[in-house]
């Protein structure tokens, strides 16, 4: 009974020292502005938030600010990270990190879940590796410090696995509500959490394999009530997103919509994938772990434990069909990839446990110990340090600095037209405080981040924003498209009209900024 006591303060210890290497990987230099690689997807992200502590707290109607002067109601997901973000704007004032620190707490949900769930599949030892590989791995700390929806998605939707899988070996009845409660808000948050639904339905398959009946009915009424509210909620988003200006519903690359043989012919992508598993989410210590853990699972010890042990093969299987869906979506976005990290973060522990014991005894060995070190000092520094470094540079920070000088000299309800570094990215706007339009302006199915092929057809852009009452227009120098094209060197001609048309306010190394006069 001591041993047992005794043991469990150990592992109670350990997992409370993987929350600290967690936080201190989500929570370090939380405070940086939005002007990382994933800029884009989080100031939008922001304006909804400013929008419903601003605006309207009707969180069923997301508003972002780039769009022109509203509404500009588009078709998201269920907005829980930014409303919450909202929620603090209005207990403390606007901070831009809010965002990031709401994403933060959810990574450590995260973390602490999965280390439940790998306990539960696998073992303790397991559960520690697992969860020590997902609080280093780069990919899910950028993604679980950045103001994104996807990390409340993981959060929850792994919450409910977890809960689900206790309850399936044997919990108490109230925890089925429970994670179907989580899982459904999971869902909402980020539609990609619905794949974590098959671990539910593979175990309740096992479960009318096993002729259990009745729990499988349980099971199977609640996961129907929680596809409902998912399908209304989803629904009403698209019905939203194509009844207000710009007519935008998130999310686009379907294979329905690009056709099987567009991602025939691009491979499905996969290059994509490989580029971006090697030099920004994991990097090639952390995929040879994966890789291991893989393909040399742990051993079950009963029945009950072997249905159990194939979790997360199930969850992988399932991700992989939402990326084969979607292949061309994630990829763009890569912060869809978040769905994958729960098993590749067991497969990951389960590996880096494989070669740290080969060979050798106990795990408390003193030569597993030195192995264990190793393989995360390895890890650590040719995969979490770097990857992050690269992925959080300020690449956008020109368009933060536009943005400021917009909000320093528009007054409110002006509208502005701002160009950040990456075409389409709406950073600009976000810091200038005010609403307006990204340039070329987007939306529906207009690409914006890419200009267009000739002056005459921007200058008629630019006149019709001016017409719709815009009054200022701010271009960062380094401005460029998809295609690498220099706005200063592409558009001089919308620069000449600009000059004969408007008042130039600022034109500095980093800037230009105009005052758009009316005709």
């Amino acid at each position: 009974m001591r041993r047992a006591v005794g043991a469990a303060r150990i592992h109670t210890a350990i997992l409370l020292a993987i929350l600290l290497v967690a936080a201190i990987a989500r929570f370090h230099n939380i405070t940086q502005p939005l002007v990382d690689a994933f800029s884009w997807r989080e100031t939008s992200t922001a304006m909804m938030a400013d929008n419903f502590q601003q605006h309207s707290w009707n969180i069923f109607f997301p508003e972002v600010s780039w769009t022109g002067p509203g509404p500009s109601y588009q078709g998201r997901e269920f907005q829980i990270v930014s409303y919450s973000a909202a929620l603090l704007y209005q207990l403390f004032g606007w901070h831009d990190w809010f965002g990031r620190m709401v994403a933060a707490l959810f990574g450590m949900v995260t973390v602490f879940s999965l280390h439940r769930l790998t306990a539960l599949c696998w073992d303790e030892v397991h559960a520690h590796a697992a969860a020590l590989a997902y609080a280093l791995m780069p990919g899910a700390a950028m993604i679980d410090s950045s103001f994104l929806p996807d990390p409340s998605m993981l959060a929850l939707v792994t919450l409910g696995v977890w809960l689900f899988a206790k309850y399936w070996a044997g919990g108490k009845p109230w925890l089925l509500p429970l994670a179907t409660l989580s899982f459904t808000l999971g869902a909402l948050a980020k539609p990609p959490g619905l794949a974590a639904g098959a671990v539910i339905f593979y175990l309740t398959v096992c479960w009318i394999l096993q002729r259990r009946y009745r729990q499988a009915a349980r099971v199977l009424l609640s996961g129907l009530i929680s596809l409902v509210v998912i399908t209304a909620y989803f629904g009403w988003a698209i019905y939203l997103g194509r009844s207000y200006p710009p007519y935008h519903v998130a999310g686009s690359g379907y294979i329905w919509d690009s056709g099987f043989w567009t991602f025939f012919k691009n491979s499905f992508y996969l290059k994509s994938v490989w580029n971006t598993s090697v030099w920004w989410f994991y990097g090639y210590p952390f995929m040879i772990l994966i890789a291991i853990g893989f393909w040399m699972p742990p051993k079950p010890a009963a029945s009950g434990e072997r249905a159990l042990s194939a979790v997360p093969y199930a969850w992988l299987a399932a991700a992989a069909v939402v990326y084969v869906a979607a292949a061309r979506e994630i990829t763009s976005n890569p912060w869809n990839y978040h769905i994958f990290h729960v098993p590749l973060a067991m497969f990951c522990g389960r590996g880096a446990l494989v070669l740290a014991t080969l060979g050798t005894g106990p795990v408390l060995a003193p030569a597993v110990m030195l192995r264990s070190v190793f393989i995360a000092a390895l890890a650590l520094t040719l995969s979490t340090f770097p990857l992050l470094k690269t992925m959080k540079a300020p690449i956008a920070m020109n368009g933060k600095l536009l943005g400021e000088q917009l909000a320093r000299v528009a007054q409110p309800g002006e509208l502005v037209v701002a160009i950040a570094p990456e075409a389409g990215d709406p950073v600009a706007v976000y810091y200038s405080r005010a609403r307006g339009w990204v340039f070329p302006p987007g939306g529906g199915d207009v690409e914006w981040s890419k200009f267009v092929e000739d002056d005459a057809t921007a200058i008629a852009q630019l006149e019709d924003l001016r017409a719709q009452g815009a009054d200022y227009f701010g271009a960062a120098k380094n401005a460029a498209d998809k295609q690498d094209r220099q706005f200063m060197k592409h558009h001089d001609g919308v620069i000449d009209h600009l000059d004969k048309t408007a008042t130039k306010l600022v034109d500095s190394d980093t800037m230009l900024v105009y005052r758009i006069t009316r005709p």
